[in-house]
């Protein structure tokens, strides 16, 4: 069973197999935004969208809290990029750093 949890005193959001954990999306606090600098699934059980159900976990709660994201970690600005639906939580003057100007989103 694949499940995702956030462990807060370690700073990331982690997936775990079972009770093994298989890969993590660290983060901190920025200016009270959140910063996703590094992503990493265990090379064993990559290529099965654990990254990817990591990755929106961690968006869905950073929006359900209100939060913008700063997708430092190039996979988590990519991902955003094929999920326009996230890409109001990046700080509109932020979206270029990111490589994320040329993505329509909800705003117009």
């Amino acid at each position: 069973m694949i499940t995702v949890r956030e462990s807060a005193e370690r700073s990331r959001f982690e997936v775990l197999e079972g009770d093994e954990v298989v890969g993590f999306a660290v983060y901190h606090v920025e200016d009270g935004r959140v910063a996703l600098p590094h992503t990493e699934v265990d090379p064993a059980h990559q290529h099965r969208g654990l990254a990817s159900e990591l990755v929106r976990i961690a968006l869905d709660t950073a929006r359900d809290r209100g939060q913008q994201v700063l997708p430092y970690c190039p996979f988590i600005s990519t991902y955003i990029r094929r999920h326009p639906d996230y890409l109001d939580l990046v700080p509109r003057a932020e979206r270029a750093t990111f490589g994320l100007v040329a993505v329509p989103d909800r705003e117009g």
